[in-house]
Order: structure tokens, then C-alpha cells, then sequence
């Protein structure tokens, strides 16, 4: 018999039933949120009950009405949600942590800011985050990117100035960080709308890192020939010349 119906009938449902469906898609979906909004194709109602029914079962856990946490099994227990990431999920728009925030998420610092700072596309700060520091109206291509993608164009745009390790090492993380070919792409894509000292920087770390050449050609014609920029501690890259660093 199929895992999926040994799975169904082991809890009284029907292989092909809205509950099964939900079930099997929150039991592969990995950590992660859950809302209405994620099963269009399937009746709301039903739904709506077989999230709660998830949730009293402690396969979820309930954050809001309508807003569901999926946590993964840690060493020291199953995972927290983030508050920022929740009322980010809740309301539509992404929240890219930025600034000492951003290094301490991407690992590049265990310092951690008195009052975290976030980075949106929306025109205001979210009300439930009265106790964070949100600066608003970053391009509307955030829309497109995760939290981390986010968090790593905002350490770019402050010339990796957060991170606590050696200009070596930051340089050398970064690298690793955007050796995938489609996390590169997509932040290429993103940073087309960025400020140009991100787009020279991405280019450089990108080139470095065997980056494809069509989003280095993008990133690279986007620049005006003439101008110089900062690179701050990522001026010590080799190619750091070759896309315009100061």
C-alpha cells in the first residue's frame, strides 16, 4: 500500500480527502509558515479545520488566527519561530533583517543589536513591530527574495561593515554564499534595482565565484563606466579594480 494512504488510514482519513492533502503537504513541506493562502486550490473550510485539527495534534503550532508554524527537530529541541518572519508572513511583505542584524543572521557576527533592525518594500513599518528599527521602501524586487537573499544584499549595501570576522574570511564566505549558480541569479536579478556599489560588489564576489556570465554581463552594463565606488572591507577582493572600486 502506498506510504501516502498507510499515512491517511493510519489517522482515519481518506486518501484523497482535504485533511490528507493538507497533511501530506504541511508532513513534506519541512519548517516553515502555513495559512489559508497556501491551499487555494483546495475548499477554505475545510482547510481552515484541518490546519486547526494539525495544530491539536502538535504537528503545528498555532500563531495567529490563520497562521500556522511547522518547526524542525533541533539538538535542543524543535525550532522557534521568528517574530519578525511571522508578522512578515502575516502581512505580505518580506522583512530582510539588516544592518548588525543581517550579520549576526548570515553568521557573520554573534553580536546582537539592542533593537533588531529589519528592511522592507513597503511604504511603512509594520505596527506589530514597534520594538525593531524598519527601514522601508527598499526596490519592489525584495518581493522576490527569502529572508537571507535580503539579509545578504543589505550586508552589501553597507559594504559588509557588520561582519566581525577577518576581510579574508568575509570575503571568503560571501564567495561561498553566492557559488549557487541560482541564489546568484536571483540576487542579480534583485540588485539590477539596487544602489550601484551593491551591483559592483555582487559582481566582483560573483565573478570570484564562477557566477554565470549572462547576470555578469547584466550587473556589469548596468554600471556607468566612469563612476568609482566604496567597497569597504570588500576592496581587498582581486577583480575589486575591475568592477570599479575606488
Amino acid at each position: 500500500m502506498p506510504e501516502q494512504q498507510r499515512s491517511a488510514r493510519g489517522r482515519g482519513r481518506s486518501p484523497n480527502s482535504t485533511a490528507t492533502r493538507v497533511y501530506e503537504r504541511v508532513r513534506t513541506g519541512g519548517e516553515r509558515y502555513w495559512s489559508l493562502s497556501d491551499f487555494r486550490d483546495l475548499p477554505a473550510t475545510a482547510v481552515a479545520h484541518a490546519l486547526s485539527r494539525l495544530a491539536s495534534q502538535g504537528e503545528l503550532q498555532r500563531l495567529r488566527k490563520g497562521l500556522y508554524y511547522r518547526p524542525k527537530q533541533t539538538v535542543i529541541g524543535p525550532s522557534v519561530p521568528s517574530a519578525s518572519a511571522a508578522v512578515g508572513h502575516t502581512l505580505n511583505v518580506p522583512l530582510h533583517p539588516t544592518r548588525l542584524s543581517a550579520g549576526n543572521a548570515l553568521g557573520f557576527s554573534t553580536q546582537n543589536p539592542a533593537r533588531p533592525e529589519f528592511a522592507t518594500p513597503a511604504a511603512a513599518a509594520p505596527g506589530a513591530l514597534r520594538n525593531a528599527t524598519v527601514h522601508t521602501r527598499r526596490p519592489a524586487s525584495r518581493f522576490e527574495l527569502d529572508a537571507p537573499d535580503g539579509a545578504l544584499l543589505e550586508l552589501l549595501r553597507d559594504r559588509a561593515r557588520y561582519s566581525d570576522l577577518s576581510p579574508q574570511e568575509t570575503m571568503r564566505r560571501l564567495v561561498s554564499m553566492l557559488s549557487d549558480r541560482a541564489r546568484f541569479r536571483r540576487l542579480a536579478k534583485a540588485a539590477l534595482s539596487e544602489p550601484p556599489r551593491v551591483r559592483a560588489m555582487l559582481g566582483a564576489l560573483g565573478e570570484q565565484a564562477g557566477a554565470p556570465a549572462a547576470a555578469l554581463k547584466d550587473l556589469r552594463q548596468s554600471l556607468n563606466p566612469i563612476s568609482r565606488f566604496d567597497f569597504g572591507v570588500l576592496a581587498a577582493l582581486p577583480n575589486a579594480r575591475e568592477w570599479q572600486a575606488r
